[in-house]
């Protein structure tokens, strides 16, 4: 995130006056529906506090969040699990970059990829397999929702192919244990399903023309080799389906005050936070979000 902090300075943001961080810790997923998950109780308090104090001194105004990737996805949950009024009060705008809704098959290719098979491009490994391993909670929590893919073949072998909505059997032939399995059911997969709008004004800005997993071809059902990769179009890492799901799942919901979608061509998921043409488009957003009047 360094060149987009360096990009908001360059137009009069100043670090710990007008511009903060939120560091979260990208090994935990949020908590799933009655249940709880420390290391995201303690982000939602952390988060919370710095949301209100940059409010209080900035004359009480409204915060813009902006986030990037899986950050996107601790933003909309965090904000669905504070009170309406308070989100309403405290968050203008939420500025989501890089980031869909519903998971992806690369993540199922990576899982595949710990069994022993070889990693994907040195590109998606480096970027994917940075988050950690099969241990890691966020690994399961960006496996495809049934919520967006439904039933269509996302992993295909010869004799069976798998889909978000039988996760759990492939799961269990990739080689995770029944109980691995049952925190897929309880934990990941009930957070996906209750996916909502945040209901504060929202943009998405997501990089496309760029190949991006679409499917997984293990044909021999042999989850140790090389599989064949379907791309599809994405910025590399998420699916463009990903992203046109955050129209149906929160801009068509009515009580949603404001949704609004921008593609930019040929942006990588890392390039939208390091390329000049995509900073740009990115800072142009945020202070039109800043100068607009809040409703």
């Amino acid at each position: 995130m360094e060149r987009l902090v360096e990009a908001l300075e360059g137009v009069g943001y100043r670090e710990g006056a007008s511009l903060f961080g939120a560091p979260y810790d990208f090994r935990y997923a949020p908590a799933a529906p009655g249940v709880t998950a420390r290391a995201f109780s303690d982000f939602s308090t952390s988060l919370t506090r710095l949301v209100e104090r940059a409010s209080e001194r900035n004359g009480n105004r409204p915060v813009i969040l902006v986030t990037h990737s899986f950050g996107g996805f601790y933003a909309m949950e965090f904000l669905n699990k504070r009170p309406l009024p308070w989100r309403r009060r405290h968050v203008k705008h939420l500025v989501m970059l890089c980031h869909g809704v519903g998971g992806s098959a690369l993540i199922m290719q990576v899982l595949a990829s710990t069994m022993g098979s070889p990693s994907p491009a040195p590109t998606l490994r480096d970027t994917v397999l940075s988050f950690g391993n099969r241990s890691f909670g966020s690994m399961f929590s960006l496996l495809p929702s049934p919520k967006v893919y439904g039933d269509t073949p996302l992993v295909i072998t010869r004799a069976k192919n798998y889909s978000a909505e039988n996760m759990p059997e492939f799961l269990a032939a990739v080689g995770f244990s029944d109980d691995e399995v049952a925190r897929y059911r309880t934990r990941a997969l009930p957070l996906t399903l209750n996916f909502r709008a945040p209901l504060v004004p929202m943009t998405s800005i997501n990089g496309v023309g760029v190949p991006t997993v679409d499917k997984v071809v293990y044909w021999d059902a042999n989850f140790t080799e090389m599989p064949r990769v379907v791309n599809g179009d994405g910025d590399g890492i998420v699916n463009l389906e990903t992203v046109l799901a955050l129209q149906r799942l929160v801009g068509d919901v009515p009580d949603q005050p404001y949704f609004k979608s921008i593609l930019i061509p040929n942006t990588t998921h890392n390039s939208m936070i390091s390329d000049d043409s995509a900073l740009r488009v990115v800072v142009k957003e945020i202070l039109e979000v800043n100068q607009a009047t809040s409703s």
